[in-house]
């Protein structure tokens, strides 16, 4: 009778390693994903490292505190999680990434409905993207101004 009731205990603990494996390796081909898209101009970083941010999260909190302390990317993906905001430096530089790559797809000659429907896209995707608060000023750049001013003065 025992038996009985441990299977199910055990199947339920496997399905939950299963779910935390698959979260995890979303995850990381997301991380694999933005790195490509930080070294390719036409391909995003941010969108994947928010994604591999959601899967971590789901995962390892060990990796999701990875990407949040990150040096160089971690700054904009708390500001996404905290406020849904996209620095002006960041949405200038999707902006700049989307028309290269659809001047780029452009010079490729594909069929006219190609064209249309990747121009639609972006379209969307510019305007939910410009629609996006900038996000507060962050204490640290503020505390920057502020030495700035400091040192101005000596």
């Amino acid at each position: 009778m025992e038996e009985r009731r441990a299977q199910p205990a055990q199947r339920e603990a496997h399905v939950l390693r299963l779910r935390r494996w698959a979260w995890t390796a979303a995850g990381a081909l997301m991380v694999l994903l933005g790195i490509i898209g930080a070294m390719l101009p036409v391909m995003p970083t941010t969108i994947f490292l928010i994604l591999a941010l959601a899967c971590f999260s789901r995962a390892s909190p060990r990796l999701e505190h990875w990407l949040l302390h990150h040096p160089r990317f971690g700054a904009p993906l708390r500001q996404w999680r905290e406020h849904r905001a996209v620095s002006r430096r960041g949405k200038a530089m999707a902006c700049l990434g989307m028309a290269i790559g659809f001047i780029a797809m452009c010079l490729g000659h594909p069929p006219w409905w190609v064209i249309a429907m990747v121009g639609a896209m972006e379209m969307a995707v510019i305007i939910y993207l410009l629609r996006r608060p900038e996000g507060p000023q962050s204490a640290d750049a503020g505390a920057e101004s502020a030495r700035q001013d400091r040192n101005a003065g000596q």
